[in-house]
């Protein structure tokens, strides 16, 4: 499976909204917030994830692109916000989320010193992947995913920045 990224066109958003009912029911968000966001190129970044069909690299693809899951950026000078990260069920595990979120993360890293996000209190899977990026939790959001009513975990990254060992580092 190869799984390309690309940014996020209006194109793109009934396949965004089909995965958008599957992952997040009944907490969605709807195109027009999804149209409003796009519009705003100049503070967010949004991606999806395709990949082509086919088997190996012998094999020709068949058909067009599929997309698999999403990702969105809030981002301004002083914090940057993980607005929405998903991929379909039928692939999670495979590495998809990682990838949305670290092309995230590099944008976020080249706009602002911290980044935060929001996350269902029941979503250990997603978390788990925070904490690895190097989020800790910073907080609780009681009834903030509506209409249901779930619970968020707030968490909070500050930016990463290389390390360089050339001149006369550590060691």
């Amino acid at each position: 499976m190869s799984v390309t990224l690309r940014p996020m066109t209006t194109a793109d958003l009934p396949a965004v909204m089909r995965l958008e009912e599957e992952l997040f029911a009944p907490d969605t968000w709807t195109e027009a917030m999804y149209r409003d966001e796009l519009s705003r190129g100049d503070t967010r970044y949004y991606v999806v994830a395709e990949f082509d069909v086919g088997g190996d690299e012998d094999e020709p693809v068949e058909g067009p692109p599929v997309m698999v899951g999403y990702g969105g950026l809030i981002a301004y000078d002083d914090e940057a916000h993980v607005a929405t990260l998903g991929v379909t069920t039928a692939l999670q595990g495979e590495g998809i989320g990682s990838l949305l979120l670290d092309d995230l993360l590099a944008e976020a890293d080249r706009r602002s010193p911290v980044v935060l996000l929001e996350v269902r209190a029941d979503n250990e899977t997603a978390q788990h992947l925070y904490r690895r990026r190097g989020f800790v939790e910073i907080g609780r959001r009681r009834g903030y995913y509506q209409p249901s009513g779930a619970d968020a975990v707030v968490m909070k990254r500050k930016r990463v920045r290389a390390l360089s060992r050339a001149g006369g580092g550590r060691g």
